[in-house]
């Protein structure tokens, strides 16, 4: 089997199954419940669970990622215009 192209299963859930799930979960826990889970572990000292509750929060910080230069500072060469 080759990788790539339409598998079956691939991709992201349609909406409706995505939908699903979180009706699945908020059956079995509230999600304030939940929340408040969390927000005792971040009381608690809980690394992980501070980073998480400021992921949801603020989002995830910018990933700068450089795969070309090595860290490099790469000047573009300048055309001039005749």
């Amino acid at each position: 089997m080759e990788n790539g192209g339409a598998r079956l299963g691939a991709g992201r859930k349609p909406k409706a199954e995505e939908i699903k799930i979180i009706e699945q979960m908020d059956a079995i826990a509230v999600p304030a419940q939940a929340w408040q889970a969390l927000w005792n572990l971040c009381e608690a000292g809980d690394t992980q669970a501070v980073k998480t509750w400021l992921n949801y929060r603020f989002g995830m910080p910018k990933q700068n990622i450089d795969i070309t230069t090595q860290g490099e500072k790469v000047t573009p060469p300048i055309e001039w215009i005749k």
